[in-house]
C-alpha cells in the first residue's frame, strides 16, 4: 500500500502555505502545482490559471494542498502533531508556525496564519503516558492543562 496523503483544503492560499511549511520543516519541498482550467474553474468559481492543488512533502510525509474556496474551513478536529526532542525544538516550531498571524491555544496546540491546527509536543510524552503511574500521569496532565506552549522542564 502506498503512503496515505492528507489533503488540506484552503480557500486560496495552498501554495503560500506549502512554501511556508516547507521553509520550517527539514526534508521538505514543494512539488507539483496544478492550475485551474476552464472546466474546473466553472464548477468551482475559482479563476482560470489560479492554483488548484500543490503537492508538498514535510519531513518525508506527503501532503496535498487544495484551493477549493470557502466552502470548508479548517477545524481543530484535525491537527498535525510535531514531536520535539527538546525545549529548543518546541520553541523553534512554535515560533515559526505561529509567525505571521497565528495564535496560541491550550495544551501545546496552536493555529497557524492559515487557520490550521498543530500540536507541538515533546517526543517523550507518549512514553510518559505508557510508563508512568496513574498519579504521575495525572500530575503531568494537570501541568499540561495550564500551559499554552509546553514547558519541558515543568513537565
Amino acid at each position: 500500500m502506498k503512503q496515505i496523503t492528507p489533503c488540506l483544503w484552503f480557500k486560496d492560499r495552498a501554495l503560500e502555505a506549502a512554501k511556508f511549511y516547507c521553509a520550517i520543516f527539514p526534508k521538505s519541498k514543494v512539488g507539483t502545482v496544478l492550475r485551474y482550467g476552464k472546466s474546473a474553474s466553472k464548477a468551482s468559481g475559482q479563476p482560470v490559471g489560479s492554483v488548484l492543488t500543490v503537492s508538498f512533502t514535510l519531513n518525508g510525509q506527503s501532503y496535498l494542498g487544495l484551493n477549493g474556496g470557502s466552502v470548508f474551513k479548517f477545524s481543530p478536529a484535525f491537527s498535525l502533531i510535531v514531536p520535539c526532542k527538546s525545549q529548543r525544538e518546541i520553541d523553534y516550531y512554535w515560533k515559526r508556525l505561529i509567525s505571521g498571524g497565528g495564535r496560541s491555544s491550550m495544551c501545546g496546540w496552536l493555529v497557524d496564519k492559515f487557520g490550521f491546527s498543530w500540536q507541538i509536543v515533546h517526543a517523550d510524552m507518549d512514553s510518559w503516558w505508557r510508563k508512568g503511574s496513574a498519579a504521575a500521569n495525572e500530575r503531568v496532565m494537570a501541568e499540561v492543562m495550564t500551559m499554552r506552549k509546553l514547558d519541558y522542564q515543568r513537565l
